[in-house]
C-alpha cells in the first residue's frame, strides 16, 4: 500500500482545495483555482502541495478536454502555448533558488498588478484587442506561476478578459492551454524530487474529488450570464493575489 499524508488538518484544507480547483478547471470561477495550493500550504510546504495537486490536475484536464475540446480558440493557442511552455522552463530553473514564501509573494504581486491595471485602466468599448506581445508576456508569466504554484489563471486571464470571448470559448481555450502546461511539468517535478510515493499516494486518496469539481463547473459555466462570469473571475484574481501576497510578506 502506498504511504499517504495522515494529518487530518491536511485533508481539512485539501478537500475544498481540490473541489475548488476542479470547478475552476471548467472556467467557472477560474481565478479561484489559484487558491488551491495556498490552501494546501496551510498544512504542508508549497512544493509538496504542488506535487500532490499535479496528478489531480491531470485527471481534471482529461475531463475538461473531453467536455470542451471542440470549443477552443486554436488561433489563440498558437500564440499563447509556446510562451506558456517557456514560462515553465523559467519556473524549473528558478524553483530551487526561491523560497516558497518568496514564490507566493511574487505570484500574488503579479496577480494584483494585473488586476489593478484591468480595474483602473479598463479598455474602452471601441478599443482594439490587446497586442500579441502582451499575450506572450501574460502567457509566459502564466507558465511560470503555474509551474511554481499551479496559479497560472490570473496572468493569462488578464490578457483574455479584454477579448470578451464567449464564456464557453474562454473556458475551452484555458482548458487546452493548461492541459499542455500541466503535462510539461511532470519531468521537471520528478527531477526536483517532488514525485515520490507519499505525494502520489495522497493524490490517489483525493482523486475521486477531481471529476466532481469539474462536473460542477461545466454545468455552471454553460448557464451563467457572461457579465457575472467575468466578475467572478476578477474576484478570484483579487482573493488569490491578496492571499499569496500575504503569504509572501507575513
Amino acid at each position: 500500500m502506498l504511504p499517504v499524508i495522515t494529518d487530518p488538518a491536511f485533508y481539512a484544507v485539501a478537500i475544498p482545495a481540490v473541489l475548488l480547483m476542479g470547478i475552476s478547471k471548467s472556467g467557472f470561477g477560474a481565478g479561484f483555482g489559484a487558491l488551491a495550493v495556498p490552501l494546501m500550504a496551510l498544512a504542508v510546504p508549497v512544493p509538496q502541495a504542488a506535487a500532490v495537486m499535479l496528478p489531480l490536475l491531470a485527471i481534471m484536464d482529461g475531463f475538461g478536454l473531453k467536455a470542451l475540446w471542440r470549443e477552443t480558440d486554436r488561433a489563440l493557442l498558437k500564440l499563447l502555448l509556446p510562451a506558456g511552455l517557456l514560462g515553465t522552463v523559467i519556473g524549473t530553473l528558478s524553483f530551487g533558488l526561491l523560497a516558497p514564501r518568496t514564490v507566493a509573494g511574487i505570484v500574488g504581486g503579479i496577480t494584483l498588478v494585473f488586476l489593478a491595471i484591468r480595474v483602473f485602466f479598463p479598455p474602452k468599448a471601441d478599443a482594439p484587442p490587446p497586442s500579441r506581445a502582451l499575450g506572450v508576456i501574460a502567457a509566459t508569466t502564466s507558465g511560470f506561476t503555474s509551474f511554481v504554484a499551479h496559479a497560472g489563471g490570473p496572468p493569462i486571464g488578464f490578457y483574455l478578459l479584454p477579448l470578451k470571448l464567449p464564456p464557453i470559448r474562454f473556458t475551452a481555450t484555458l482548458a487546452v492551454f493548461f492541459a499542455a502546461i500541466n503535462l510539461s511539468k511532470w519531468i521537471p517535478y520528478a527531477a526536483l524530487g517532488l514525485i515520490d510515493l507519499k505525494n502520489m499516494g495522497t493524490s490517489l486518496v483525493l482523486a475521486p474529488l477531481a471529476p466532481v469539481g469539474v462536473w460542477l463547473g461545466v454545468r455552471l459555466v454553460r448557464v451563467i450570464p457572461q457579465a457575472l462570469f467575468y466578475r467572478l473571475f476578477s474576484l478570484g484574481m483579487l482573493l488569490t493575489g491578496s492571499k499569496l501576497l500575504w503569504d509572501g510578506l507575513r
